[in-house]
């Protein structure tokens, strides 16, 4: 609408829009439509927050002057000499950064047993990489003696980009890891339909937990990290599948402690606390990156589909392949790579439960962050705007005529 000062090629605009909330329609879309005062018609489509590379940078750096710094970063464009448009190209990054100045400070807040915790950024680990900010992390370990923080999903997700990308960007280095399971789940890896979960079943329960053995591998002998499996119990478990469990992870030296944090609070809990404490005094962590900063961005994606996900190889089509050769060589390479994939299998089919092994991983699409530093691989069918199911959460809350919420629980 102002003309176009920067060259910029309106078919390369790489920056999308973003909204906290599922809309499948939103996805791919027009924009621009009604008139030259709308600006130039073309494609667009939306992410949803967590997605964004906003938020990536938002947790991943470590100071004003750093977020300033990587939201100038941004590239949102290309020019028709195929040069990027930076967010500092736009002036854009003072305002962003004044908009971010308050909400880089972490927050503390208490739990129901009035003991601190802080809650700080949000990105997904299926879409994005999954780990609160670098700043909270950094507040807790000067602020306790210890410090537990998650990473989203499986080992195979927030653990991996934990590991390979929020460590190797702020210089953090863990001491242990606790694999949350429960028995429910590892069911349902082993072939039980969802409406049968609540039934004892150990023959399915012991063909799910190599599941379970693989995420265990994985944290020991990929990252490095010694590990305890802590099973969120629920009530439905019975002694049977709570003594299989322990008896076939026992045999990966690794211990497991039945978490009732649920039904009982802090003193639920109390074991796995003690256990992961026994662990970290150990000193046993061997912490390790599952690639090197040196390896191409074909072969990291490569090393984490074969030794994380247990793939044979990764594909793309040759339009992708170039696209991952042209970041390489336009100085790209040595940033960690970010996999986007379904959170419900090792492989990109969210059916094919338990732990797969000898597919193959196809990179879809290929986003360069270059705020947040690293090189975002889309593999398989996952979105970046997700869609509501059929029958959405929101379909079961309701409201009384005394005013109490239903639904929420």
């Amino acid at each position: 609408h102002h003309g176009n000062e920067l060259g910029i090629d309106v078919r390369r605009i790489t920056w999308k829009r973003v909204l906290d909330m599922n809309d499948r329609a939103l996805r791919d879309i027009v924009v621009s439509l009604g008139g030259p005062g709308n600006g130039y018609p073309r494609q667009d489509g939306f992410d949803i927050v967590v997605a964004s590379e906003v938020m990536a940078i938002f947790c991943l750096s470590t100071s004003l002057a750093d977020l300033k710094q990587r939201l100038g970063n941004i590239v949102v464009a290309y020019t028709k000499g195929q040069l990027p448009v930076r967010a500092r190209d736009l002036d854009a990054h003072g305002a962003m950064t004044v908009l971010l100045k308050d909400a880089l400070k972490p927050n503390l807040v208490q739990t129901l047993e009035n003991t601190p915790a802080i809650l700080h950024g949000g990105p997904f680990a299926n879409i994005a990489h999954g780990c609160n900010s670098v700043i909270a992390t950094r507040a807790g370990l000067k602020l306790a003696d210890y410090v537990v923080t998650e990473a989203g999903f499986g080992a195979d997700l927030g653990a991996e980009k934990f590991v390979d990308i929020k460590c190797r960007k702020s210089g953090l280095r863990p001491d242990a890891c606790v694999i949350v399971a429960t028995i429910r789940a590892l069911k349902y890896h082993g072939g039980v339909d969802l409406k049968e979960l609540n039934k004892e079943n150990l023959p399915a329960l012991e063909k799910g937990i190599a599941n379970l053995a693989r995420h265990v591998d994985n944290v020991r002998n990929h990252y490095g990290l010694p590990c305890v499996v802590s099973i969120n119990h629920f009530t439905n478990d019975t002694d049977a599948e709570i003594a299989l469990l322990k008896q076939k992870i026992a045999t990966q030296d690794t211990l497991v402690v039945l978490a009732k944090h649920w039904a009982q609070g802090g003193a639920g809990a109390e074991e796995l606390a003690r256990t992961v404490v026994g662990l970290v005094d150990k000193g046993a962590s061997r912490f390790r990156f599952v690639y090197e900063d040196s390896a191409t961005l074909w072969d990291k994606a490569k090393a984490v589909a074969t030794k994380i996900y247990g793939a044979a190889d990764i594909t793309a089509d040759a339009k992708v392949k170039a696209q991952i050769q042209k970041l390489q060589n336009d100085g790209y390479g040595g940033y960690p790579v970010c996999i986007a994939k379904t959170q419900y299998s090792f492989s990109t089919d969210a059916s094919a439960r338990g732990a797969p092994s000898g597919h193959m991983i196809n990179v879809r699409e290929v986003r360069l962050a270059a705020g947040a530093e690293f090189v975002v691989m889309v593999c398989g069918d996952i979105m970046t705007m997700p869609g509501l199911p059929k029958v959405p959460a929101a379909s079961k809350i309701d409201l009384t005529s005394d005013g109490k919420v239903l639904g929420l629980f």
